[in-house]
């Protein structure tokens, strides 16, 4: 038995996902007539699939049964706990009702834990020490692999403390719009979220309990900024000068590599207008929201119609006084009657206590939220309606878009020109309705879409002449994603800087890791690994985690002094990136989004599928490197020569 003291009756198993019961039932039982009908779940391809999987009221309380008489007498330990590849296929195609392909099963199989950890690295080997530039998702999920693997890892910090952007954002609304369950490390599960989409607190205590757990808070410091790095050609090491952020002293450091995380999110694009400085109320950015800011009763302007202003202006509606939004194009929106829903306290002990439960609902999240959409973002050039969907599916989630608008505006319909994009969907990111348009309804709240002209002492004047008065002026224009070098002042071998390397607004890198003339310099969350078509961050991040982490076993293990791409390498797979884009909707030429730079390059999103990305970490392409050795020949570097004779 595993744990006799949680019990798990039938009321709590009623709020159950039945396709994750089944799943449970095949591990706890052994039994495969589990995996054949009438126990097979009905396909279901919405965001957030209906708990009750198809299944009549006989089959429901045949499963419900089932899994009682199991756990009768506490829960015992699974029968199956660690499935064959050919099973686990099986079970994933039932649990979809689809034919999963076979590709997805080892991308699985290691989400869920089923591959084997390697043990720490010899502390005997040169183990290069890494400083992490970022304590964010990202750089926590290095570190605790690294820290695993015995690496000696320092992370530095400019905040106060950890989180990245779940530590700066700090608006009201603040939250996630990817399942809390996939938007999660899949070694660190948390069953007791309180919401499947939490808010920003949640996320950041997630972040900082995994910290804490994993050794890595211990490894940290904060208040602590990168000035600049520095290659040293001499001894193969970064001079890497650091800055107290309150006192100012710097004080330079050395590491043998260095791996900027600084995500995508950490720079707010913060649009500027001709007067602003004259304006008597405040202004500011949401990413800067100050702490004493009073809305109560106020005249707000929201510049910005994006995926925060969708959370912002829905939570501050009824404490202001009047709130006009200023949009300069819409959005496209889609309904998820589960976003402000909280999770039955019942669901999170299933979570805790019933074998695979968590892991196979995370599937479930993660296959709905994952590659699922790639294909319906590709141009079809037999498609008749090109101006305004991409093929034929992208067309059907423009309709039922476009009638949930509609319909949603029924006592406004004066906004629907306003609120229907002309561009395809996914375009731009898919937002998620959290009483968007609910609220644009109200009569309080004015939808502006006039182009701003400047800002005045009074509030804020569009082209058309419009003074609109207001006391607070909210400025939620997102961040700056393709500017990645600005995140970092780097100097590579030669001298040669990340800015010139990147080129005005061009950054490329090998799987968005791996920069030309940066030796032992690994990027995370760099260019075209943002999550455009769907994913996870924290996904990603544990992705990019394990590879980086691959690399520096085998700078261990090999004895490699330094690791250095080659440009031909990074040309060739830029040339794949932008030659992928040119059939996404990201390069259509009506849909107006950051994501594309000003030179017409794409190099934010990832065009790739998730498992294909995941596939491509998995390996490292000695051939696409320059590899030198340290002085002393490693095993690897001797029979290399005797295999060359």
């Amino acid at each position: 038995m595993i744990d006799p003291a949680h019990a798990i009756d039938r009321e709590t198993l009623e709020t159950a996902d039945l396709r994750v019961l089944v799943m449970c039932l095949v591990h706890l039982t052994g039994d495969l007539r589990w995996l054949e009908a009438p126990f097979t779940p009905a396909r279901d391809v919405r965001l957030v699939a209906d708990p009750r999987a198809g299944f009549d009221d006989a089959t429901r309380d045949a499963i419900i049964d089932a899994v009682m008489e199991q756990i009768s007498n506490g829960i015992p330990a699974p029968v199956i706990d660690r499935p064959d590849p050919e099973l686990l296929h099986r079970m994933m195609s039932v649990f979809l009702g689809e034919n999963v392909p076979g590709e997805y099963v080892a991308m699985t199989m290691a989400d869920m834990g089923l591959v084997e950890r390697r043990p720490p690295i010899d502390a005997a080997l040169p183990v290069p020490d890494v400083l992490i530039v970022g304590a964010g998702v990202s750089g926590i999920a290095l570190a605790s692999r690294l820290i695993a693997d015995g690496v000696n890892v320092r992370l530095i910090e400019r905040n106060a403390d950890l989180g990245g952007t779940w530590f700066e954002n700090r608006y009201p609304g603040c939250g996630v719009d990817t399942p809390n369950h996939f938007y999660s490390f899949s070694w660190s599960p948390k069953p007791d979220w309180s919401r499947f989409f939490s808010p920003r607190e949640e996320i950041h205590d997630y972040l900082a309990s995994v910290a804490e757990e994993r050794g890595v808070l211990d490894r940290t410091r904060f208040g602590i900024e990168m000035v600049r790095a520095e290659w040293n050609e001499g001894d193969a090491h970064w001079a890497v000068t650091l800055r107290h952020v309150d006192s100012g002293e710097t004080w330079t450091e050395s590491t043998r590599v260095l791996v900027p995380a600084t995500g995508h999110f950490s720079e707010p694009h913060r649009a500027h207008f001709d007067g602003e400085e004259s304006f008597t109320g405040p202004i500011f950015h949401t990413a800067r929201w100050p702490g004493d800011v009073d809305l109560d009763g106020q005249r707000v302007a929201v510049i910005g119609t994006g995926a925060t202003s969708m959370q912002l202006v829905p939570t501050i509606a009824d404490r202001v006084a009047h709130m006009i939004v200023f949009q300069r194009t819409p959005q496209w929106v889609r309904p998820v009657a589960e976003y402000r829903d909280t999770v039955d306290p019942r669901t999170a002990e299933l979570f805790a206590s019933l074998p695979w439960y968590g892991r196979w609902y995370r599937f479930g999240q993660s296959w709905r939220y994952g590659d699922g959409l790639l294909r319906f973002l590709k141009r079809d050039p037999e498609w008749p309606h090109p101006e305004r969907s991409m093929n034929r599916i992208n067309d059907r989630h423009r309709v039922e878009m476009t009638e949930f608008i509609t319909s949603s505006l029924e006592s406004r319909p004066e906004l629907i020109e306003h609120c229907v994009p002309s561009y395809p969907p996914f375009g731009k990111r898919i937002l998620i309705d959290n009483g968007w348009f609910e609220t644009l309804c109200r009569p309080h709240v004015d939808l502006e879409v006039t182009p701003i002209a400047r800002i005045t002492e009074e509030g804020v004047v569009t082209t058309a002449g419009t003074l609109h008065e207001v006391d607070v002026i909210i400025v939620a224009t997102g961040f700056d994603v393709v500017s990645l070098d600005r995140r970092v002042n780097l100097a590579g071998r030669s001298g040669v800087g990340l800015s010139d390397v990147w080129e005005p607004r061009d950054p490329r890198a090998l799987l968005g890791i791996s920069v030309v003339g940066m030796p032992n310099l690994f990027v995370m969350y760099g260019p075209n690994t943002n999550m455009g078509h769907g994913g996870s961050v924290m996904w990603m991040s544990d992705t990019q985690a394990a590879h980086i982490a691959a690399w520096i076993r085998k700078m261990a293990e090999e004895r490699i002094d330094t690791v250095e791409v080659q440009p031909d390498a990074v040309e060739r797979y830029t040339d794949e990136v932008d030659r992928l884009h040119d059939e996404l909707v990201w390069m259509h030429p009506g849909t107006p989004t950051y994501y594309r730079t000003e030179e017409g390059r794409v190099r934010s999103p990832m065009p790739f599928r998730l498992v294909d990305y995941w596939s491509r970490t998995q390996t490292i392409d000695e051939d696409a490197f320059v590899i030198t050795y340290l002085s002393e020949p490693s095993h690897a570097e001797l029979a290399k020569e005797h295999r060359h004779g």
